[in-house]
């Protein structure tokens, strides 16, 4: 069976596909043997963040890369101190030419999910949104999510909805794709066997990813999961959430095989979100500064609630004074005995 996976009107992923890599570039891809963290930046919708906490055994045996357009890579130069050779921080970045789609969203999920492709010679793998700051080392991470649960394929629930059908009314109304085009693209799965989360579907504990963050292993049934993933962003709306379900369950059908979905909250222990560029560039314009991780939260009543109670005075100590309650007397030893007789 032939599966078709991206880049097929080239002779190789990067070459004359719609995808372009430089040579240069494509031969350091293909040097990466044992873990590369990636992401990417298409019309620089969002600022490089820089990963924390990286151990020196992941700077000297993983590889960093960072996709980017020309126009990002243009800015970059421009505005980072740290750009040299190509790299800035620990990201390299290599610039992608001929770009095969005009929504920089949907070009960006070339990188997300056709990893195997670009680095074939890859066993492990960690995607992270560019709208993410890497905080853990990515070994760590390998042993956390994939090691430790015996597992190949690991991306977190979405922290709110787990319902395919709930998620594509939310995309609708916040304006994320054209209200059509999903509304075709859920018909088209309801008619294939798509039906609502519900707990009989267990142990799949959600229908619906945070797919920000991506850790796998390179082997065959990972690169056809995501190779199927791919093949239907392609062809429907750029929104994964809402086509991911639908290639788990038919691949599960087959082999029995099933990524594993961990919690929203642990991953949030190991990246750190930031604002995309125009919402930043917005807030610093404003004068308004946007809060760190560490930042808490301002307690505020609720509309409605009742008025917070006033702060207390300390208390001022006082010399205890001396109670003149009189004591009780015992009776005389004579009126004892009268009281006896």
């Amino acid at each position: 069976m032939t599966v078709h996976c991206g880049f097929v009107r080239g002779k190789k992923p990067g070459q004359g596909t719609g995808f372009d890599i430089k040579d240069d570039d494509l031969l350091e891809m293909e040097q990466c043997r044992e873990l590369v963290v990636a992401s990417a930046i298409f019309g620089y919708y969002d600022m490089i963040q820089h990963p924390r906490n990286i151990s020196e055994f992941s700077k000297a045996n993983a590889c960093f890369y960072m996709f980017v357009d020309e126009e990002t890579e243009a800015y970059v130069k421009n505005s980072s101190s740290m750009y040299n050779d190509n790299k800035v921080g620990l990201w390299r970045l290599v610039v992608v030419r001929n770009l095969p789609y005009e929504d920089p969203r949907r070009t960006g999920k070339i990188p997300k999910l056709l990893l195997h492709r670009l680095f074939p010679n890859v066993r492990f793998s960690v995607w992270i949104d560019a709208k993410l700051q890497l905080v853990a080392d990515p070994y760590l991470l390998l042993e956390r999510f994939l090691w430790r649960k015996n597992t190949t394929f690991a991306i977190s629930r979405h922290y709110r909805r787990f319902d395919v059908f709930e998620e594509a009314e939310a995309n609708k109304a916040a304006g994320k794709y054209d209200n059509a085009s999903i509304d075709y693209q859920i018909e088209f799965y309801r008619n294939e066997g798509l039906t609502h989360y519900s707990p009989a579907k267990l142990p799949i504990t959600s229908d619906v990813p945070e797919g920000c963050v991506i850790i796998r292993e390179h082997i065959p049934i990972t690169n056809l999961f995501t190779c199927l993933w791919f093949n239907e962003v392609d062809r429907f709306t750029p929104r994964d959430q809402i086509s991911f379900s639908t290639v788990r369950d038919k691949i599960r059908a087959k082999v029995g095989w099933m990524p594993e979905m961990f919690l929203d909250c642990e991953r949030r222990n190991f990246v750190v979100q930031a604002y995309h560029r125009e919402l930043l560039e917005q807030m610093i314009a404003s004068g308004r500064r946007a809060p760190s991780a560490t930042d808490q939260p301002s307690r505020k009543l609720r509309p409605g609630s009742r008025k917070a109670p006033p702060a207390k005075k300390p208390a001022v100590k006082r010399k205890k004074e001396k109670k003149s309650s009189p004591r009780r007397r015992l009776p005389k030893p004579g009126a004892m005995a009268m009281g006896v007789m």
